[in-house]
């Protein structure tokens, strides 16, 4: 494997672990409402025979800022819709009106932000664990190109170097998304 081609890969790695994680925070409630916290919730939709997100099936507004207004595209889904928001994880209760949705979004105790923050911490820890693990494969591909003659060890010693610099820029980015995401959860 050529020096460019395991720094690629190895980036690629690294920024898919990125992405991951923002969409996962995006996920995370705060004490506002917006359409993140429930566009990508799974919803089985009996009619259909099938999973679909939430976001395919309804359109998600914010007409208040402590309200969330969904409006299903086919009416027949709106008790599917209902009870998956219900069976989520969420902790919010909708209130149907027989064509749409609402979904008051309450405010966090500081308990509950305590509990979110800490998960978001794991969330983050789990991604800075996938940036070392992509470090090391291409460590481990580094080794063994030069093991196998194709890279001299200079240029293995460089790629390294190039890698851990990827991987502390990476673990920064992330560290500063969990600082930025826990300021916001500790607003209130």
């Amino acid at each position: 494997m050529s020096t460019s081609a395991i720094s690629t890969t190895c980036t690629a790695s690294m920024d898919k672990a990125i992405e991951f994680l923002k969409q996962e925070f995006r996920g995370i409630r705060t004490g506002r409402a917006h359409a993140g916290l429930v566009e990508h919730l799974k919803i089985d939709v009996s009619s259909y025979g099938s999973t679909m997100e939430l976001r395919e099936l309804a359109t998600i507004s914010v007409p208040e800022p402590s309200t969330l207004l969904v409006k299903p595209f086919d009416p027949t889904t709106l008790k599917d819709i209902e009870k998956g928001i219900q069976t989520s994880d969420l902790g919010i209760t909708p209130m149907s009106d027989g064509k749409a949705i609402r979904l008051p979004v309450p405010a966090l105790s500081g308990e509950r932000r305590q509990q979110l923050v800490q998960q978001i911490k794991k969330m983050a820890e789990a991604q800075k664990i996938a940036i070392r693990n992509a470090r090391r494969d291409a460590n481990k591909a580094a080794d063994a190109a030069e093991k196998a003659k194709s890279m001299s060890e200079d240029q293995a010693a460089d790629v390294k170097d190039a890698v851990q610099k990827l991987t502390k820029k990476h673990e920064g980015t992330i560290d500063s998304m969990l600082t930025a995401k826990t300021k916001e959860l500790e607003e209130v």
